[in-house]
């Protein structure tokens, strides 16, 4: 999936590295994604210690999704204002993707979220670097993954990350696989405002946990912004071109290669739904599907869903 070429890009949307989203010193950290990646996903996974420990993290409000790093800030904001300007550029670059994806997801959630939920959307902050990055919720670095810190309400992202999901856990990639991450992030700020986000800390594991349905309810919502943001009826400054079979299918290869299942059994050889707190591959690949197909943000409660493999059993 592509930009439409003509589309103007607003780079003022993102933050870039050493700016910290929130006031905060950028904090170089050693080490880089192949070890590091795994280390981390291994602790959501299992419990292990993650920026200072799970429930540390859980606490001070991380939601920690993949891999991440940070960079010096006023030189790399002007470069990035001059790198992305149109949707030509955002096909080409993917620090440039990210700033389109942003600027269409906040064009989408701020007509969509008050029709729907008559909630006024309030935009995100996003933090894009390299190396690493402090936040309020934690040190972001190569080993934390993109997430979202409701301390300061700002999503935290390298663009590195995107090709470690293919090299260590087989994602195909493509442009709408990098934006489904992106989505799903946004997602949790909109889970944020409606009151789901806490959901997760009182029952963080488990194959029926309150961390797990608001991973899926995240990955429904960004395949309904797919929908919406790709419809003849959009009307955002950044529009999308039609979505493609390809791009599907890209997509939901990033979804697959992210499921509790698939990376246990990566890593450790073996699956223990005890430990899950993101889903399985089949869940993320259907719930964002539904979420595609539907357009629907009601079609997304997987708090009144009665088999989380179902889409469909919604009460």
């Amino acid at each position: 999936m592509t930009f439409n070429q003509g589309s103007r890009l607003d780079t003022s949307r993102v933050q870039t590295g050493g700016r910290g989203g929130g006031g905060g010193r950028g904090v170089m950290v050693g080490g880089g994604l192949g070890g590091l990646i795994l280390t981390i996903v291994l602790g959501l996974l299992f419990g292990q210690p993650m920026l200072g420990g799970l429930d540390n993290a859980v606490n001070q409000g991380s939601y920690s999704e993949y891999s991440t790093g940070s960079g010096n800030a006023a030189q790399a904001q002007d470069e990035l204002a001059q790198k992305c300007q149109t949707g030509a550029d955002a096909n080409q670059h993917t620090d440039c993707r990210v700033v389109a994806t942003a600027n269409s997801l906040d064009a989408m959630w701020a007509t969509y979220l008050p029709e729907s939920t008559g909630v006024q959307y309030n935009m995100p902050g996003l933090v894009l670097f390299s190396g690493s990055e402090y936040s309020p919720c934690g040190t972001a670095s190569s080993a934390t993954g993109p997430f979202y810190c409701p301390s300061n309400q700002t999503v935290y992202l390298d663009d590195s990350f995107f090709a470690t999901l293919q090299t260590d856990f087989g994602a195909q990639g493509g442009p709408l696989a990098e934006e489904y991450v992106v989505a799903h992030e946004f997602a949790h700020h909109i889970q944020y405002q409606l009151g789901y986000l806490g959901s997760a800390a009182s029952s963080r594991q488990g194959s029926d946990s309150g961390a797990v349905r608001v991973e899926l309810q995240a990955d429904c919502y960004a395949g309904l912004w797919a929908n919406r943001a790709s419809s003849d009826d959009f009307t955002g400054a950044v529009v999308l071109n039609d979505i493609t079979e390809d791009d599907l299918r890209a997509a939901m290869s990033t979804a697959a290669s992210i499921g509790d299942d698939h990376i246990q059994q990566t890593t450790s050889g073996r699956v223990n739904p005890e430990a899950f707190t993101h889903g399985t591959s089949e869940q993320r690949m259907a719930w964002f599907m539904n979420g595609y197909r539907t357009g629907d943000i009601g079609q997304c409660d997987t708090f009144n869903a009665t088999d989380l493999d179902d889409p469909g059993s919604i009460r």
